[in-house]
């Protein structure tokens, strides 16, 4: 099982360790675009403090994420599952969960990113500020920049079986499953069961909560179907749109009844 997560907005700061080795981090085929973004987000954080703001869509209030990013390469890197925080990540707590589960959290979820395209969350990585929707002058749309080395790497990150994908519309663009990969890969809405409406915050919480109870009862689910099964063993109740035609995607509604 492959779980595609957003990143947040809010991270930890940087460790006080080894630097980033950019080499070292999952999917090798990335490394050349990551640079890419890499060199650039920093050559920019590093001039005109205003365009820097500008580009990166900050308020005055958030200058301090400019000098996070002019010290990308020596600042001290930490496990990604420590740097992203925020409300799916706070309800997966993946602090808390026991060996095996943790094992399996590092094996399964990938985490998408404007800077580093997608890591697993025992990848390392500094602290930073960089956002999917971000349009730097020479590269350009990010979103469309990890578009072609995204579509190499992941169907292999993926390999034969479920892709959970719960993904922000704002992360969707950079790689979207087709073909055979899209017949196992599932999506998931976060549902108001009362009133059918998509809720907001409680959708990341129970995002979170969802991933984290996969990971803990050691669940395997092999397809869609089963993922089906699994969660509503886990106690969740879930509605299934199964896919018209081949090629595309299953649509799982969570319905929720508080919405918090």
């Amino acid at each position: 099982m492959l779980v595609l997560l957003p990143p947040s907005e809010g991270k930890a700061p940087s460790g006080r360790g080894t630097a980033l080795k950019l080499e070292s981090l999952s999917l090798p085929g990335l490394t050349e675009a990551r640079r890419a973004v890499l060199d650039e987000l920093a050559e920019l954080c590093a001039g005109d403090e205003a365009k820097a703001r500008e580009v990166l869509g900050l308020s005055e209030g958030l200058r301090g994420e400019i000098a996070k990013n002019t010290e990308l390469r020596t600042s001290g890197a930490r496990a990604a599952g420590e740097i992203y925080t925020g409300v799916l990540y706070d309800a997966l707590d993946l602090a808390s969960l026991d060996t095996a589960a943790k094992r399996r959290a590092g094996r399964s979820l990938l985490v998408f990113s404007g800077l580093w395209g997608a890591v697993r969350v025992t990848d390392k990585i500094p602290s930073y500020r960089c956002s999917m929707g971000v349009r730097l002058p020479g590269l350009g749309a990010l979103g469309a920049h990890w578009r072609t080395p995204m579509a190499a790497a992941l169907p292999e990150a993926a390999g034969g079986g479920l892709v959970l994908d719960l993904r922000s519309s704002a992360y969707t663009g950079a790689w979207k499953p087709k073909g055979e990969v899209a017949g196992r890969t599932a999506t998931v809405r976060v549902l108001h069961a009362p009133t059918r409406k998509v809720v907001s915050h409680f959708n990341k919480a129970t995002k979170g909560r969802i991933v984290r109870s996969l990971l803990a009862a050691g669940a395997a689910p092999a397809d869609p179907a089963e993922l089906v099964e699994a969660l509503r063993d886990l106690g969740y109740e879930v509605e299934v749109q199964a896919p018209a035609r081949a090629g595309t995607a299953w649509a799982l509604d969570v319905l929720v009844n508080e919405v918090h």
